[in-house]
């Protein structure tokens, strides 16, 4: 009679929750979500773009430590989404984690604007490349270092959320029309981003060239401003899913449950006491990752099992598809580690910028354009990558490789491995020319010259980057959602995620060894004089780990074994694949 009563009384908050959900979301919450998210965009990367400028002439550091600074607030900025991912998902609710993010990235941006406002702040004005400048005191840095610390966090509140919390608004499954709908708001989505982020590196650094620091800096304020404005504004139109307590917990179990029965032996291959509830597809685990599947043995169903058939200790023992939910994130460490490499490619716009500078940058006659701008051709290539992928290339390489998809999953991510390498060899040798050309023109203690090499010789190499990166990057999401269920799908986007984190930390690290293993007199190769700095050895250093990470790929790639067919991890999963795989390509421009 209780169980009867309990079952009607959930049958009637359901039913509650979605009349009260039907009157809220829908189209009408989509400009205040599109716009909290491409004025955050404009704003955020408009600032990154041109950072390593106000580092060197603002606060006199050199290049190579102003670029482990982006760097590391890079990886910052890669990692505060995961946490923001959680605290979303199992604490505090989507809505409450961006409205968070968005206060704390406007207060962020603030602070930055003021740096640039109050000359108190930065140390007095001087070209580093023509005298000896004072540096920036310990409290003037903590300053800068506070701005930057607080975009981070605010992006961790609004990057992992935002796309979810729109979907959030327009998701109603009894709809007929609710796929197509789903595919337009992602379509709106991805292209406002791509847009925003377009003009963040075009028109924002342009400001902050011609204008100024504080013009620069204060139209991102404005931007940002505007972005926490339109997201409140629709704060009584928004649907709030509640967050979900128990998120997470699954895979400390199964650790914790193995541990505990880490005494006793695996059983033999015919033994049928596994915990697997009725109605699981997976009734006992796999062979591989062997000793997790201590942690879903029955030892006794007396003590185990409860009268409900549920475990009585979750601590204790798991079910089988818990095992293997572990045991699917386990297996694709391996080839997310190779990702590593190629996100110091990705993460790394301070050298190309300071190449840039030094070289002549008109085109098309009059149009001058920013040194900081250059990576708008990554940015292009990627986006024109992602419309033609499905619709044009798709169709003429399944002829040949007779796959639905053109090429593997491991095939795209092995090509934007070995992409990324012509790209850091092209870098290279456009550098060695360039330097060539600034000593032959007398350019040598001269650093803030400008050679007689047009910049344009760059748009290669960010092309090649930005091809890269689509290959790789999406390859890599379509590939985690393959192997994952459903309900691990944010941990697919967390894992790429964190690979650019861990990248932009490998990437500080290896700018401060080369600064410290290659100094001799004052310069080393990554010396702020870039006429007597040697890039083009970097790059080649960075080519080389490249080619060493290619073939780190083909090992765990053979070791992994065959990925390519979707795991069907409950029979309601098998069509949503499908809708996971596409969104991927939205999500790489969120990590970038």
């Amino acid at each position: 009679m209780g169980a009867k009563m309990k079952v009607v009384a959930s049958d009637q908050t359901k039913t509650i929750t979605k009349q009260v959900t039907s009157m809220k979301g829908g189209l009408r919450t989509m400009p205040f979500i599109i716009s909290n998210e491409s004025f955050e965009k404009v704003a955020s990367f408009g600032l990154q773009a041109n950072m390593i400028f106000y580092l060197i002439f603002e606060y006199h550091l050199d290049a190579a430590t102003g670029t482990s600074i982006l760097f590391l607030w890079s990886a910052l900025s890669n990692f505060t989404p995961i946490i923001g991912a959680f605290l979303a998902d199992s604490l505090w609710g989507r809505f409450h984690v961006i409205s968070m993010g968005t206060i704390v990235s406007l207060f962020g941006m603030i602070v930055l604007w003021l740096t640039a406002k109050l000359p108190q702040t930065r140390p007095h004005h001087c070209d580093p490349y023509k005298e000896k400048c004072v540096p920036a005191n310990t409290a003037q840095v903590m300053l800068l270092f506070a701005s930057f610390g607080l975009m981070s966090i605010g992006a961790g509140g609004i990057r992992p959320c935002s796309l979810a919390f729109g979907t959030n608004q327009l998701d109603n499954p009894d709809d007929p029309n609710n796929e197509r709908r789903l595919q337009s708001f992602f379509n709106w989505y991805y292209a406002s981003v791509g847009v925003s982020v377009m003009l963040a590196v075009t028109v924002i650094v342009y400001i902050q060239d011609q204008i100024g620091w504080v013009v620069g800096f204060g139209v991102p304020v404005g931007l940002m401003f505007l972005s926490t404005v339109f997201f409140f504004l629709g704060s009584s139109l928004y649907v709030k899913v509640p967050p979900n307590k128990n998120l997470s917990a699954g895979f400390l179990r199964v650790f914790a449950a193995a541990w505990k029965n880490k005494n006793m032996a695996l059983p033999p291959k015919n033994f049928d006491a596994w915990y697997s509830p009725k109605g699981s597809k997976f009734v006992a685990p796999t062979d591989k990752l062997r000793y997790l599947n201590k942690a879903c043995i029955i030892r006794s169903p007396e003590k185990d099992i409860g009268p409900d058939g549920l475990a009585k200790d979750p601590w204790s023992l798991c079910t089988v598809r818990q095992v293997q939910e572990l045991k699917a994130l386990i297996r694709v460490l391996p080839i997310w580690s190779s990702s590593i490499i190629i996100s110091v490619i990705i993460s790394q716009h301070t050298f190309p910028a300071l190449q840039a500078k030094s070289m002549e940058r008109h085109l098309f006659g009059k149009i001058k354009i920013p040194a900081a701008s250059f990576s708008v051709f990554g940015i292009l290539t990627l986006t024109i990558w992602v419309a033609i992928y499905d619709r044009i290339i798709v169709p003429l390489i399944s002829k040949y490789t007779k796959r639905p998809r053109g090429l593997s999953f491991k095939q795209r991510i092995g090509g934007g491995l070995a992409i990324s390498c012509l790209a850091m060899a092209v870098a290279a040798e456009v550098e060695r020319h360039r330097r060539q050309t600034a000593i032959r023109e007398g350019f040598l203690n001269k650093p803030d010259g400008v050679v007689g090499m047009s910049a344009k010789w760059m748009i290669p190499q960010h092309c090649l980057i930005g091809l890269a990166e689509a290959l790789n990057a999406i390859g890599q999401l379509e590939f985690y959602y393959s192997q994952f269920p459903k309900s691990m799908s944010s941990i697919a986007v967390a894992l790429l995620t964190l690979g650019f984190g861990v990248g932009s930390l490998v990437g500080s690290l290896l700018v401060t060894i080369i600064a410290d293993a290659t100094r001799k007199g004052g310069v080393s190769w990554v010396s702020s004089n870039l006429n007597k700095a040697h890039y083009d050895y970097y790059y080649w250093i960075v080519a080389g780990l490249s080619v060493v990470n290619v073939f780190y790929f083909l090992l765990c790639s053979w070791a992994y074994g065959h990925c390519e067919d979707k795991t069907i991890w409950d029979e309601e999963e098998g069509e949503a694949g499908e809708e996971l795989s596409k969104s991927g390509e939205y999500a790489v421009m969120f990590s970038a």
